[in-house]
């Protein structure tokens, strides 16, 4: 593995070597402190698993929610900041795996935000079961009730801040990309969310719960690599080393999360990994046969 996927597999082997939650590295339930980013965006997740809040003129949107154990970490977090949980008026996720998702049942609860998804990843989060194939079964989490859908590149409004959505299936039949430009420092800068981009134990091949994956991903990459971002915030911060560039920019480098040359580089790396794991499956399919 190249190093951004080396980065994904470290933080998911837990995950990958047992259905067990428990197995699952702690550093995504460990807290951290929040953080400013760029303009109106802050981390409130885990230390290991990114769970991102923007301030609007008409309330605050958060992007996942982390483990069901990270909900209360994230509820702490965005009252750390000085603002209140009840002032969060929109949820939005990147895809239904129960590492990002599994708190925002907790969360709209508690709450009372309208939580949006894509409609391909629908149905896994108001049943709590994924439904693509894996190597490591099915991992559930509480379900959570969906309120609307989003559509691929129509924008969702927030009083001053527009998100738009990219649908970008691969790990997900719905996993979804989000894109943002704001005022940062007096300049505008483009922020892209990516869903997941790893094949992480999806079935490439004969996976009945999602027999086109190996399209989506392909259709994902070409889509993703056509996308210009300045920042780039995962979902498993690691992957863009969020969490020491937010050290770097309390040091005194303003721009430490500037990085226009980091989303190619991450695109190619997953994307190398993908033909690797796929010319892999492919070798066992035909060894087993």
């Amino acid at each position: 593995m190249r190093g951004i996927g080396q980065a994904f597999l470290a933080a998911g082997a837990g995950l990958l070597s047992s259905v067990a939650v428990a197995d699952s590295p702690a550093s995504w339930t460990t807290p951290t402190e929040p953080f400013h980013i760029a303009g109106p965006i802050y981390y409130v997740g885990t230390e290991g698993i990114g769970v991102y809040l923007l301030r609007t003129s008409a309330g605050l949107i958060v992007i996942d929610s982390g483990p069901k154990e990270a909900a209360p970490i994230v509820e702490r977090n965005i009252a750390k900041l000085g603002l209140k949980v009840s002032d969060v008026k929109l949820l939005l996720e990147t895809h239904a795996h129960w590492d990002h998702v599994a708190g925002m049942a907790r969360l709209k609860r508690d709450t009372r935000a309208r939580f949006l998804a894509s409609a391909a990843d629908r149905k896994a989060l108001e049943s709590g079961s994924p439904t693509s194939d894996t190597d490591y079964g099915v991992v559930r989490f509480d379900p959570v009730k969906v309120d609307g859908l989003v559509t691929d590149g129509a924008p969702v409004r927030l009083g001053d801040v527009t998100l738009t959505p990219l649908l970008t299936p691969g790990h997900t039949p719905g996993c979804t990309s989000w894109l943002t430009t704001v005022q940062d420092q007096g300049r505008n800068v483009t922020v892209f969310f990516p869903c997941s981009l790893s094949v992480a134990g999806n079935k490439l091949f004969g996976n009945k719960g999602f027999p086109q994956i190996v399209s989506s991903y392909r259709s994902t990459f070409a889509k993703v690599s056509r996308v210009k971002a300045d920042i780039v915030l995962p979902g498993h911060p690691e992957l863009a080393d969020v969490l020491p560039r937010a050290k770097r920019q309390r040091e005194g480098k303003p721009k430490a999360f500037v990085d226009p040359g980091l989303l190619p580089r991450f695109v190619a790396e997953f994307q190398a990994d993908f033909d690797d794991e796929l010319a892999k499956q492919r070798r066992q399919r035909t060894k087993a046969h």
